[in-house]
């Protein structure tokens, strides 16, 4: 038996408390708020209250653990990002380098590849973002890289894509709301995994990560924009939204990028498989969630389009 704290223990951070103390771990929920300790509790989670932007908050907290998950979520602007992910990730090392885990999991983002030109980015390619907020990300990785090599801290990174499942999803709720529209041509391709899928890659390099990899998190199949909508128009007997051009100047400054993220290592190391392989079966399972009739978990469709 573990015994496991996740930080920032919310949308993803739940169903893997659950699903570990399902396991028979004893998990601890670290929150911001003690509001959140009945949330946490119905789910078999010890909750924990502090805050990783302000270390003094910690330092009463237990802080020996064997797994540790940093899975907390920043909204805003550079500056909450800078506070929340880097100054916060160095307050947690900083915290349990005097016990450390034997394993320290962090997820990142896929936002930390800027490729523009539709191929594919594994692990290894260039991770060189626009946007200030993804180059923030990068620092963070590189802190805790830093910290695996200067300090034995046992950290891996997984980068993940977009995040949709329970009342979440952007476009899908876009299209729902009849508030889409394809972005030009609609083949900018889209990376993402569900929330369970998220929960599962965690567990996965809980147990069989290496402290200094990055490993990608996305599903098997990235998709393009316009596929996506006439899947969902498809299944949901419904136009397919209107097209809207997007100037270059504003794709930059929200960090829109175009590219196939690849998850084959994530895969072969860490020996995950998805339960959600790809957006059709994903989207399937919530739209029965949601109560729509007809439809059918993967539901097929055509091919999808090379961008």
């Amino acid at each position: 038996m573990m015994r496991v704290l996740i930080v920032g223990c919310g949308y993803v951070g739940v169903p893997l408390g659950a699903a570990l103390a399902g396991l028979g771990h004893e998990v601890y929920g670290l929150r911001r708020h003690p509001a959140a300790a009945a949330e946490l509790q119905a789910a078999g989670i010890r909750p924990l209250t502090g805050d990783v932007t302000r270390p003094e908050t910690l330092r009463a907290l237990p802080s020996e653990f064997d797994w540790v998950v940093n899975c907390v979520a920043a909204g805003g602007d550079a500056d909450h990002y800078r506070e929340v992910y880097l100054q916060g990730t160095r307050h947690l090392i900083e915290w349990l380098a005097p016990h450390p885990p034997q394993k320290f999991v962090y997820t990142s983002s896929t936002s930390v590849y800027a490729q523009n030109d539709g191929s594919q980015v594994e692990e290894s390619s260039p991770a060189e973002p626009l946007a200030e907020t993804s180059r923030i990300l990068v620092e963070t990785e590189i802190a805790l890289l830093a910290a695996v090599a200067e300090r034995q801290f046992p950290a891996v990174i997984l980068r993940v894509a977009g995040i949709y499942g329970p009342d979440r999803g952007h476009w899908f709720k876009q299209f729902l709301r009849d508030a889409a529209h394809l972005e030009g041509d609609g083949g900018r391709w889209l990376n993402m995994i569900h929330r369970d899928d998220v929960a599962g890659c965690i567990l996965a390099a809980l147990q069989n990560g290496r402290p200094g990899e990055i490993y990608n998190a996305a599903d098997d199949e990235p998709v393009s924009q316009r596929h996506f909508f006439e899947w969902l128009a498809q299944v949901l007997n419904k136009p397919l939204p209107p097209s809207l051009p997007e100037s270059p100047g504003a794709a930059r400054r929200r960090g829109v990028t175009h590219k196939q993220v690849s998850n084959r290592k994530l895969k072969q190391e860490l020996r995950y498989r998805f339960q959600y392989p790809t957006f059709r079966e994903g989207y399937g399972s919530e739209l029965m969630r949601l109560g729509h009739t007809g439809i059918k978990s993967g539901t097929s469709s055509p091919e999808p389009r090379v961008a």
